[in-house]
């Protein structure tokens, strides 16, 4: 099963990442203990030189963990067919004890990769590259995530048997499972709605907030209203809004949605909530430098336009849902 063309390129590219990675730790550590861009020095100059080198390396890193993001939920969903059980990715990820964790630490690496692109896109416009020991520093930090990602990965495909028969998403989403998300899954539908749309108005507003008026607080605000409509966009998709997708009273699985009988709405929905978390998580974090005095335009600038996709992405998140919920022939409320 190994041998499949998603799995082997999954694995590839998480050996791939951990090697460049592995090669870019030494250099790192240089730039950390040795960087200082007012000296002349040979050393200096050589670090300059390869800056370059590595960042491309490492952004080239961060962008085939984006992809691999996408493409293991997408191959942990066409494994489905493959065991007995198993109607969409719960099943699949369900085979041994090491699908959900992989699932969850990608997810990780996913806004890591992203915030880290970023903050190196802030630190090249700069004259005098103030980030770039935090990046270097954020580089090794990133290395443990990666490693662990790669075990978790071969350990999950390597222990993937045909023969096994697993649980379907209807017995981990029943109100008789003691999972988080089935807790989640039985709230009722005008609160986990108040909880949904009042999350998303909350991202929304705050992201608002800092494109047109920028400063500290508003961008801070900003990553904990991305946060926020995140955990609340989750709950939504759990709690009502995939019943409205499968015109079903307690069918709740928010992998099922991915399939080709919805529509592949779920890509539709998951996209978008991925790609604005990660925009508002970055602003926070590029507001962090914002008085070093080279970065102070180039950060107000910057910051303002990931508020501007995120509160533009958000709200066709909340659009989308909201004609999700308005076509649907079911009704929850009588």
């Amino acid at each position: 099963m190994i041998f499949q063309p998603a799995i082997l390129a999954l694995i590839l590219a998480a050996v791939l990442s951990l090697a460049m990675l592995t090669g870019a730790f030494p250099f790192a550590v240089q730039v950390i203990r040795h960087w200082d861009v007012t000296s002349g020095s040979e050393r200096q100059l050589m670090l300059e030189r390869r800056t370059y080198l590595f960042s491309t390396l490492v952004a080239f890193v961060c962008l085939l963990q984006l992809f691999s993001t996408l493409l293991y939920v997408f191959t942990a969903d066409k494994l489905a067919v493959m065991f007995v059980g198993a109607m969409c990715a719960v099943g699949s990820l369900n085979v041994n004890p090491f699908g959900f964790p992989t699932l969850y630490l990608q997810l990780s690496i996913f806004f890591l990769a992203a915030i880290w692109l970023v903050l190196n896109h802030a630190d090249n416009q700069a004259r005098d590259y103030p980030l770039v020991r935090i990046k270097y520093a954020y580089l090794i930090a990133l290395w443990p995530f990666l490693a662990a990602n790669l075990w978790l990965m071969l350990s999950y495909f390597l222990a993937l048997k045909a023969d096994v028969i697993t649980s379907c998403c209807g017995s981990l989403f029943s109100e008789g499972s003691s999972a988080l998300a089935a807790e989640i899954s039985t709230l009722a539908p005008l609160p986990a709605m108040a909880i949904f749309f009042g999350g998303l108005l909350f991202a929304i507003g705050a992201a608002f907030w800092h494109w047109r008026l920028g400063g500290d607080f508003s961008g801070y605000l900003t990553t904990v209203g991305a946060a926020s409509g995140f955990a609340a966009a989750l709950i939504g998709i759990l709690s009502f809004l995939s019943l409205y997708i499968y015109e079903h009273p307690h069918h709740h699985c928010p992998f099922c949605i991915l399939q080709p009988e919805y529509g592949y709405l779920g890509y539709a929905l998951y996209l978008p909530l991925f790609a604005a978390t990660a925009s508002g998580l970055a602003v926070g974090v590029l507001r962090l430098f914002s008085r070093r005095p080279s970065l102070i335009s180039i950060i107000a600038r910057l910051s303002a336009r990931l508020a501007g996709f995120t509160a533009i992405v958000f709200l066709l998140f909340a659009v989308l849902s909201s004609l999700i919920v308005l076509r649907s022939r079911l009704y929850l409320f009588s």
